[in-house]
């Protein structure tokens, strides 16, 4: 038996990658800032509004899970795997996530943020 209810699971993920996805967009914010670019103004817009885009689905995942009592925490990272604990309703459940998984997942997001 799960003791997290399978659509509570979308946030905890969430809370895991919309994260890693502003990271990487202020990352390439700065690069584009830096860059030997002609025009580099559209460029960083489209940076820009995929970060807001992402920070507001962080503060509505954020909001969800105060409403709900729920929290995450990273635990230990080795070479292939990142682990996490999820709280929901006082119970606890470890999860490990491939590293690789993490990056994919990052990377499909950000594809998704950036075409919008």
């Amino acid at each position: 038996m799960a003791l997290i209810p399978a659509e509570s699971l979308p946030y905890f993920e969430n809370m895991i990658y919309l994260p890693m996805v502003i990271i990487i967009l202020e990352r390439d914010r700065e690069e584009f800032g830096k860059g030997a670019f002609k025009l580099k103004r559209p460029y960083i817009n489209i940076i820009e509004q995929s970060i807001k885009a992402v920070q507001k689905d962080l503060k509505e995942t954020k909001f969800y899970l105060r409403q709900n009592n729920m929290r995450i925490i990273k635990g230990d990272r080795d070479d292939t795997c990142t682990n996490y604990a999820f709280y929901y309703g006082g119970y606890e459940q470890q999860r490990r996530y491939l590293n690789v998984r993490l990056r994919n997942r990052t990377e499909e997001l950000l594809e998704m943020y950036l075409a919008k």
